[in-house]
């Protein structure tokens, strides 16, 4: 009965139209004060011939639909799930999925792989013990088979399934917590994007113009150009956690699990992009936007010293003609807060469109980062290369041993140095790998210019 009474609706919507088509064609006959001309003529009967066909067809559809009724019989109050599934024709029970926090599911399965690998036990029965057989985790680690389809476990599940969800929810929950993952967002201009190891040429160098006279030679220029690509470069970090926490099924501990996956790559990532003192290692690591870019100190602490360091920066970026309609802020959160809190002799904001989580200053958008420190930079967004795919690499290993060392790391593949080790297997401890493929570059020097020594809002010092 539903389906004719959709049919009924969408067959009477039609014939609305061309009923007020016939209208359309009539009404400007009318006013041009002739007769239908043969294109109008064939229209029109086209038009009559078509309601004609559709009120037959609708008549058709109203016998249909009141027989059905006539026959259509009460449906049972039935309160078993199997019995009501029965009666619809099948036996198969879809349970709704709770809608988990972002980032849950990626760690759900990462979890469920990491036990599996512990235990010596099929990961498909550590998802089914710790999440249930119906749960998504369950559908990400099915086995696959021959034929591509949107079922879990085939070949071709990403592109639909809850793994290829758990993959992008990860990703969704830690772009926004990154400087890169906040261009393009909610106001703030986008970076130029371009492909891993796609040639661009960069104009290092400008031509010069020049004004001829009458019946003169016309002067030759000369551009500089480089031609360069952005090669696969990785941020990478290990968590280590206990194998009691990795083992519990409960939410806060996927929550550490997730946040420490989160964590490992974006300060790493955070610094190396807006530290002015990076200045790259080849094929390892970018170097910032602000390094060897155009610098000032900042003057002072109050609202009158926080416009003069805004009018320096925008002026050497207004200079280096970079436009403002791509000009985005990058300071810390202590930084942004100092503006939000300025106000003058009658409590007024003096910065109005600032708050510590970003907003506005000097009418362009503001990114907040903790790890901008002391720095604030003033990024032309267009003119910075960004080569980003969004993957990324999770690893676990509990035979493995390591250096329990965040920097100065002896241990060397590639030259055989060693050094002290902790066994991850005798410590009851497992360590996460988290790895992330990403590039940027500057297409010129003087796309961003920068603040140091930043201090905003900050009462004066006692001694001064």
């Amino acid at each position: 009965m539903t389906k004719f009474a959709e049919q009924i609706t969408a067959y009477e919507a039609k014939r609305a139209s061309s009923v007020g088509a016939m209208e359309a064609i009539m009404t400007k006959a009318a006013a041009d004060g002739a007769t239908l001309d043969a294109a109008q003529s064939e229209e029109y009967d086209g038009h009559a011939a078509d309601i004609e066909s559709i009120d037959k067809h609708l008549d058709r559809l109203r016998v249909a639909e009141r027989t059905m009724a006539k026959s259509a019989r009460p449906i049972e109050d039935v309160r078993d799930p199997n019995t009501a599934s029965e009666q619809r024709g099948g036996s198969i029970i879809v349970k709704a999925q709770p809608k988990l926090a972002p980032g849950i599911a990626f760690a759900r399965y990462a979890k469920a792989r990491a036990v599996s690998r512990l235990d010596s036990e099929p990961v498909m029965a550590v998802a089914e013990r710790m999440y249930g057989a119906d749960s998504d985790v369950v559908g990400t680690v099915k086995a696959a088979v021959a034929a591509g389809s949107n079922q879990p476990g085939s070949w071709a599940a990403a592109l639909h399934s809850p793994e290829g969800a758990a993959f992008v929810d990860f990703a969704e929950f830690l772009r926004p917590a990154t400087i890169l993952g906040k261009f393009g967002a909610n106001g703030i201009p986008a970076l130029r994007k371009i492909g891993f190891d796609e040639p661009v040429i960069l104009q290092t160098g400008g031509g010069q113009g020049y004004w001829v006279g009458e019946g003169k030679p016309k002067p030759l220029t000369s551009f500089d150009f480089k031609r360069d690509v952005l090669g696969r470069l990785k941020v990478a970090n290990i968590a280590v956690l206990t194998e009691e926490n990795v083992r519990s099924s409960n939410p806060s501990s996927e929550a550490i699990v997730r946040d420490a996956l989160k964590a490992a790559l974006v300060e790493t990532q955070d610094l190396a992009f807006i530290d002015p003192t990076n200045a790259g290692v080849d094929t390892v690591r970018p170097a910032s936007v602000t390094h060897g870019a155009s610098a000032r100190a900042s003057v002072g602490r109050d609202a009158d010293a926080v416009r003069a360091d805004a009018r320096a920066v925008m002026a050497a970026f207004i200079a280096a003609n970079n436009s403002l309609t791509t000009g985005v802020w990058i300071m810390s959160a202590t930084n942004a807060l100092g503006l939000s809190m300025m106000s003058n002799a009658l409590g007024q904001k003096e910065f109005s469109g600032m708050t510590m989580l970003g907003g506005t200053f000097e009418g362009l958008p503001v990114i907040v980062s903790e790890y901008a420190g002391s720095t604030v930079a003033l990024v032309n967004a267009l003119d910075i290369y960004e080569a980003d795919e969004g993957d990324i690499a999770v690893d676990m290993s509990r035979e493995a041993s390591l250096e329990m060392k965040n920097s100065d790391l002896a241990q060397d593949g590639l030259t055989g140095t060693g050094t002290q080790l902790v066994s991850l297997w005798q410590n009851n401890l497992v360590g996460l790998r988290a790895e992330r493929t990403i590039n940027w570059r500057r297409r010129r020097a003087t796309a961003v210019a920068y603040l140091t020594a930043v201090r905003w809002g900050e009462p004066a010092d006692p001694e001064a």
